[in-house]
């Protein structure tokens, strides 16, 4: 079964969060995205079943390997989309609310042809 946007959403953000916490809970998820605990605890449970993440006794989240690699690519599209705008000449924030937004729907295809494109055409920060 597909995962939908929520769920991308939610496993981008428990990566975003096991990159600068030495533990994550759904607490942490909730804070983080804005949302109810209830709804995320919901979001972990369905994630939880379709085995995207688990959670051990203390309730730590931890993505599995099908977690993670779905997170590190919408994380990937997010950083570069973004980027990319940006040296459009988007505002950072506009250009990061985009790349969420397109980081979901864009087929790998089209991001991978971005992607090229962005590396031909645009030199690394320094």
């Amino acid at each position: 079964m597909a995962l939908q946007e929520s769920g991308e959403m939610y496993l981008e953000t428990i990566l975003i969060l096991s990159n600068r916490l030495a533990t994550v809970r759904a607490i942490d998820v909730a804070e983080q995205m804005g949302y109810s605990k209830p709804s995320v605890s919901r979001a972990v449970g369905l994630l939880k079943k379709d085995g995207y993440i688990t959670v051990d006794g203390d309730g730590f989240l931890s993505l599995t390997h099908s977690g993670r690699q779905i997170a590190e690519q919408t994380y990937e599209r997010h950083i570069l989309l973004a980027k990319f705008f940006i040296r459009l000449g988007v505002d950072e924030e506009t250009a990061s609310a985009d790349a969420c937004k397109i980081e979901h729907v864009i087929s790998q295809t089209t991001f991978e042809a971005i992607k090229k494109h962005a590396e031909q055409s645009i030199q690394p920060d320094v």
